[in-house]
């Protein structure tokens, strides 16, 4: 899934080239990243990025082997129940056995053999029984109070690492979340899935109906020559919401579907805002962190970021700021207000938005 318009990043994420296609991770965007990760587990002419159709020329030039029909184009973003559906809609008709692992395009994941052993674990579950939803709980290493939790239940034979899911939790407060980590059942809710695309419509069609007959349309019109039309007129049409709230929750609570979490033992970061990418970045001793020209007096905590690696960002006696310089916007603020950079996105010039 790669349609995220990424405006907790702005002003280096912008519409016309969000932060999936930044080369702001030594030199690579985060798109680019995510396709190689799947190197040797799923064959590159079996893999899909589902995006929004005004992404389609720029993600033809960064990453060419992706051909125009296995990039599926959204007319407008209608949240990711809906890009979950949609791409198991058009798998399902191409392939009516299809099982299919959903990954997003904004996350860092290391180690890379750890990361494919356990994909490989989610797709033999769905592959031994298709009414299984996988997904992947990432080992807490703090208490964190940013994601979502997943509580692990019972131990699922034959599969090393593989339980049932107990709950879902949103975003706990800083004590839940430390008597999470210490309870040692809980790890974080990774947004990574595998599915069988037909059980998947076939749960959408019992818990959105609305939902799965307008992907019915679309799936009817695909690979025909109506198949734009068909998605311009129908895909805007469809409910907005998300996939845990539509699928993963509901399906917790479903005695026909059985969900498991798989642990995953990893470094994970979501690059979402600009305290996140300032993870990627290693910090001085005064935990000032940057990608670009800088020069600090007395300054601590800095996150300092220029697309123009001649630009020189100073400061004198500043502590916990985001600075970001663009060649027409800059961003001062500071580290504790990051979330709220969305919500200045929607009030700048549109042309810089």
């Amino acid at each position: 899934m790669a349609g995220g318009a990424g405006t907790r990043l702005w002003p280096m994420s912008r519409r016309s080239k969000p932060k999936q296609l930044l080369p702001f991770i030594n030199g690579r965007s985060l798109l680019e990243i995510s396709a190689a990760r799947l190197e040797g587990i799923v064959p590159r002419d079996q893999q899909y990025i589902c995006t929004g159709e005004v992404f389609r020329a720029p993600i033809r030039a960064a990453l060419p082997v992706f051909t125009d029909d296995r990039i599926l184009g959204e007319p407008v973003g209608r949240d990711t129940v809906n890009a979950v559906g949609f791409t198991a809609a058009v798998l399902a008709k191409r392939d009516p056995e299809a099982v299919f692992a959903v990954l997003t395009a904004d996350h860092l994941i290391e180690p890379q053999d750890e990361f494919a052993r356990k994909l490989e674990t989610g797709f033999q579950l769905v592959e031994a029984d298709p009414n299984r939803f996988i997904t992947f709980s990432i080992t807490a290493t703090h208490p964190a109070t940013g994601y979502g939790y997943v509580e692990r239940g019972r131990a699922i034979d034959g599969f090393s690492h593989a339980h049932e899911a107990e709950r879902f939790v949103e975003k706990p407060d800083l004590e839940t979340a430390k008597a999470y980590l210490a309870a040692g059942t809980f790890g974080w809710n990774s947004g990574m899935f595998v599915y069988h695309a037909h059980t998947v419509l076939e749960t959408l069609k019992r818990y959105l109906p609305e939902c799965h007959a307008g992907l019915m349309r679309i799936q009817d019109a695909w690979d025909t020559p109506d198949q734009a039309r068909v998605l311009s007129e129908v895909y805007p049409t469809l409910p907005k919401i998300s996939v845990d709230y539509a699928l993963m929750e509901p399906a917790s609570r479903d005695e026909t579907i059985q969900v498991c979490a798989v642990a995953m033992d990893v470094s994970w970061k979501d690059v979402g805002s600009w305290p996140s990418y300032g993870e990627t970045l290693t910090p001085d001793e005064h935990d000032n962190r940057t990608n670009a020209q800088t020069v600090h007096l007395d300054s601590r905590n800095i996150l300092a970021v220029a697309d123009d690696a001649m630009h020189t960002i100073t400061t004198i006696g500043c502590e916990d700021l985001i600075i970001v310089r663009t060649a027409d916007a800059t961003l001062v603020c500071r580290a504790d207000h990051a979330q709220r950079v969305k919500d200045l996105a929607t009030q700048v010039d549109p042309s810089l938005q």
